[in-house]
């Protein structure tokens, strides 16, 4: 005979691992931001320059804040793996190169 699933339990697993992607997700964007010294800006400047990142349609300015980014974690990965801890995992480091690489390509403006 065959064991039933319980859905319930199986949909709160989930939600539960959801949760703590989101709040893993969260710590390492707060940690590229302190990394990159972008914590000494207030929190309307920081989320303007954000947003007018976001917003661009610059494809070059783009590229060089992906290359400054990118640059950003190869220093700090031979500093003894301070990216590695911001990063996590492969999949959070394009999120974070291109938070890190519009951040402080705006600033620089």
């Amino acid at each position: 005979m065959r064991k039933v699933r319980d859905y319930d339990a199986e949909l709160k697993a989930l939600g539960d691992k959801a949760r703590a992607l989101k709040a893993k997700r969260v710590e390492q964007l707060g940690q590229l931001v302190a990394a990159t010294g972008a914590d000494a800006l207030d929190a309307e400047t920081l989320a303007g320059v954000l947003l007018d990142a976001i917003g661009s349609n610059d494809a070059g300015a783009k590229e060089v804040w992906r290359a400054k980014g990118a640059a950003f974690f190869q220093r700090r990965g031979r500093k003894g793996g301070g990216a590695a801890a911001i990063d996590g995992s492969g999949a959070a480091t394009e999120p974070g190169g291109d938070a890190t690489g519009g951040s402080s390509g705006t600033a620089d403006r």
